[in-house]
């Protein structure tokens, strides 16, 4: 006996599921949903089973012949939720349970938090563990499944998922919607929304979805998505899943996308009238290959999926945007990755890409290093062989492993021998196993790059931005250039940047929120109730996360503003968002 993830109750010894057939049926008044799950074996149970749930009400249990299946789910982890044992024989299985409205994978939205203020709206978010919360499952992405759904709800709201929809059937005031898809995914990949949602298609093989007041919107933003399929393909070999459509999600999201197949979710927060965080949009097409596609076997592996997946983009956005502007999403993502480095302290286990995270929620630790620590490493080998070889060599990896979920020592193994005599000085162990940077780690450069950090280098000295220096300014240079400065400055340099380039209100929140955590830093209090509208109406991760521990760092009055924000915003925060802004309170009151 033992585990396949320290994720999961999963066991080794144990079939793993080949599919599953789900029934949903929606209440939104009680916030509550009543399913079936029918699952298939990939080979016959003779004892017992292990799947994970987290606070599901199992019901029934019963076995492909009808006959009642025993179970408990009296075994409980803080991590890992309820473990469900099931004594079975056979290869299939069928599950009555519901599904409460604590589920760590929901969030469910009065109509008063949408953009039409008239329908509800419920949507998912399973990555890393919160699959479990939906449907008794072995919650690991090593574990992948194909899987159907038919999901009941008012016929006022329409329902996406990460499927093939099949149809949608009206019964007096209900709709029921049906999916599948044959292609194996892992668990966290498993997602669904219903609203009320309209359809602009965008291409042959792409449309976007999203509430009737943000649809064109959002069309305008991501209509260049079919140029960005083409270019994916060329690099990295066909798109495998027929569609890539998008939802717009409400603006509780907590994250900037998650790349469910063939319906991707995507923030609000990206609909800025020029195109300029379509970076994101790029981002999980790439998951398609680096991802989905091939998947980390578990979250100890991580960087598999996101430290590939940043180098993709960026592949992807090369070609359609050039070299230089990729130079300045490295920058920025270089910036980003040295704050979480010395966040984490200089030998945690979390600024290595092999991570140990037994006993660890991987929400907890959630951070931009297997992003941009991956992508400098990845970088750096393409560096050592050449462009050529190391796109010869991503094509046959992707083309190798599809379909499947890997960990480091497989991908180091693949990357020996397809990539023979790699030289030594390439340190590949100080790379995976060692925290931090390695002394050898690439840093971003252009000339545009060098001079908009050398003009925030001498900021804090006294020297100030002429009109001739930020002529031209794009929200990349803008950025960058709030990203080189110190948080912590003077209340005279906050107020002069506010003054004269009104960031506090800038439409496009990179460069807002990358000013507002300055301010937050800073403890300038002027700027407090742009903080407060801030952390009120957006739910993003990216931006809550460092908004609130500039409050926390900075005076009394910045905990008081975060104390009293937090106890306003909270029931419009995702659950995921919730936990972890409440974990940076509870942090700072025992400081």
């Amino acid at each position: 006996m033992g585990f396949i993830d320290p994720h999961s109750f999963a066991d080794v010894d144990q079939p793993l599921v080949k599919s599953v057939a789900l029934e949903l049926r929606l209440d939104f008044d009680s916030k509550t949903i009543n399913a079936t799950a029918d699952y298939v074996l990939k080979s016959a149970a003779s004892g017992t089973l292990d799947f994970d749930t987290r606070d599901l009400g199992v019901e029934a249990v019963t076995g492909e012949g009808g006959e009642s299946v025993a179970f408990d789910t009296d075994h409980k982890d803080a991590i890992k939720g309820q473990r469900l044992r099931m004594h079975l024989h056979g290869s299939r299985l069928f599950i009555r349970y519901r599904i409460p409205p604590s589920a760590s994978a929901l969030q469910w939205l009065e109509p008063a938090m949408t953009a039409g203020g008239k329908l509800p709206f419920v949507f998912t978010q399973c990555q890393p563990i919160h699959a479990r919360s939906l449907f008794p499952c072995q919650d690991t992405p090593a574990a992948r499944i194909s899987y159907a759904a038919r999901v009941e709800v008012p016929k006022e709201l329409h329902v996406v998922m990460s499927a093939v929809h099949l149809g949608r059937e009206e019964r007096g005031a209900t709709a029921f919607e049906v999916f599948a898809t044959e292609e194996p995914i892992p668990p966290y990949l498993f997602a669904f929304a219903a609203g009320e949602l309209q359809r602009q298609d965008l291409g042959p093989r792409s449309a976007v979805y999203a509430e009737p007041s943000m649809l064109q919107a959002a069309a305008r933003e991501f209509e260049d998505v079919e140029a960005m399929i083409s270019a994916a393909e060329a690099l990295f070999g066909p798109y495998k899943w027929g569609r890539f459509d998008m939802l717009l999600m409400p603006p509780s999201f907590p994250y900037g996308g998650m790349e469910n197949p063939r319906m991707a979710f995507m923030t609000p927060t990206l609909i800025t009238g020029d195109k300029s965080l379509v970076n994101v949009v790029a981002h999980e097409l790439a998951h398609s290959w680096t991802g989905n596609l091939v998947t980390n076997a578990t979250m100890d592996h991580f960087w598999l999926n996101e430290g590939f997946t940043v180098y993709a983009e960026r592949r992807i956005l090369e070609a359609t945007e050039g070299p230089e502007r990729v130079a300045f999403h490295a920058a920025i993502g270089y910036a980003g990755l040295l704050e979480e480095l010395e966040r984490f302290g200089p030998d945690s286990e979390y600024t290595k890409l092999r991570m140990n995270l037994e006993g660890v929620d991987p929400d907890d630790v959630f951070s931009d290093v297997p992003y941009e620590k991956g992508f400098l490493f990845l970088r750096h080998l393409e560096t050592a062989v050449g462009r050529p070889a190391f796109d010869a060599f991503l094509q046959a990896y992707i083309a190798h492993f599809q379909f499947q979920s890997i960990d480091t020592a497989t991908f180091l193994a693949f990357l020996h021998a397809r990539l023979p005599g790699l030289p030594p000085s390439l340190d590949l162990p100080a790379w995976i196993d060692a925290p931090g940077l390695p002394s050898n780690a690439p840093v971003p450069r252009s000339a545009a790059l060098d001079k908009v950090k050398s003009l925030a280098a001498a900021f804090p000295s006294g020297a100030r931005l002429s009109e001739e220096d930020h002529r031209g300014w794009q929200y990349l240079e803008w950025q960058t250039f709030l990203d080189a400065l110190p948080k912590r400055l003077p209340a005279a340099d906050v107020a002069w940047l506010e003054d004269h380039f009104q960031l506090a209100a800038a439409p496009n929140p990179e460069i807002r929120i990358t000013f507002l955590v300055i301010a937050a830093h800073s403890d300038y209090q002027p700027a407090f109730p742009a903080i407060h509208e801030a952390l009120l109406t957006l739910g993003r991760m990216k931006y809550l996360k460092p908004l609130y521990a500039g409050l926390l760092a900075g005076s009394p009055d910045g905990h008081a503003l975060a104390s009293r924000t937090f106890a306003t915003a909270a029931p419009k925060y995702h659950p995921i968002a919730r936990t972890v802004i409440q974990g940076l309170l509870d942090k700072a009151a025992t400081r």
